[in-house]
């Protein structure tokens, strides 16, 4: 079974179906053709974290594409009250027809899949956060990018893991910046660099944003602090002086370049008003691609869900 875990899990050629297929869909969403592709069919969500993007953009996603998803927080399941999560696994599995889950540690996710009799999506982990991440790359197509040099500047959390895999596999320059003691995980990191080894992707570190921004065509951070961090709050405001992405720090960017963020965005912190107003139109089409990106990847899944399959 296929299951959306980690961008690492994919073929070059996977990946790009599925932007093609969130392509292909968007432009039919537009012009109200709501074709049913996953018809009769329901959406498991499951949220450990709390999310605006996540539920709204699911939740619709699979009602236009003529499913129905069913909220599923902690507090109202048994996994909330101490079930395990391969016996949750087990149970919800056998009712629905896809499962979508936002969590905490990857493990939770990993043994969710393990047990699940239909695909199992990553809506978010501290791991990882791949469909966002293939949201912003159908984003940059949009935006005319196609071979981009991509700045990653902050934290080297679940979203520049996720950057970390998609430039390994489908090859395109990426540089990190992070303030010392918040790099990205070691594991994580190597594995990015064997598969950037068959692709070519180009993949540099530094403590300096600078040195990565100067010259990039798109430019990107998150905030600081992410949820389950709020007591580190002011040591990390500290450790993150001189990474905002303000004016002067776009200005090292390549002329037309754009800048990305997942939101929520903490004006002052991660990035300054005036460039997140300067890019709102680029952010808030970000936004609404997670409905188009996921509607992609829910579809791909779809259609190869016989893969790999013991009868």
């Amino acid at each position: 079974m296929r299951h959306f875990l980690s961008i690492k899990d994919f073929t070059k050629n996977e990946l790009l179906e599925m932007i093609e297929l969130a392509q292909k869909i968007k432009i039919q969403t537009k012009k109200r053709e709501f074709v049913p592709y996953l018809e009769h069919q329901t959406l498991g969500m499951i949220f450990e974290k709390s999310s605006t993007r996540t539920r709204v953009s699911f939740e619709t996603g699979i009602y236009q594409l003529g499913g129905v998803g069913l909220f599923l927080s902690s507090n109202d399941i048994q996994l909330g009250r101490g079930e395990p999560m391969k016996d949750t696994a087990r149970v919800i599995s056998r009712m629905v027809d896809m499962v979508m889950i936002r969590t905490f540690e990857q493990s939770k996710i990993d043994e969710f899949a393990k047990y699940s009799k239909v695909p199992v999506i990553n809506g978010l982990t501290d791991s990882y956060h791949p469909v966002q991440i293939m949201t912003d790359y159908l984003t940059m197509l949009e935006c005319g990018i196609t071979n981009p040099v991509v700045a990653y500047v902050g934290d080297g959390n679940n979203i520049a893991h996720s950057w970390l895999m998609l430039s390994a596999k489908l090859g395109f320059e990426l540089r990190v910046a992070t303030p010392k003691g918040y790099e990205c995980d070691d594991e994580v990191v190597s594995t990015a660099l064997e598969f950037a080894k068959e692709s070519g992707a180009n993949i540099t570190f530094s403590h300096d944003p600078k040195e990565a921004v100067k010259g990039a065509d798109v430019v990107t951070t998150d905030t600081w602090v992410s949820m389950g961090q709020e007591d580190e709050k002011e040591v990390r405001l500290k450790a993150f002086n001189g990474y905002i992405v303000d004016n002067n720090l776009m200005a090292l960017a390549q002329d037309g370049a754009i800048f990305l963020h997942c939101l929520p965005a903490y004006r002052g912190y991660e990035v300054s008003e005036e460039v997140f107003e300067a890019h709102a139109d680029e952010i808030f089409l970000e936004a609404e691609n997670r409905l188009h990106a996921q509607k992609g990847i829910m579809v791909w899944l779809d259609n190869h869900r016989d893969e790999d399959i013991d009868e």
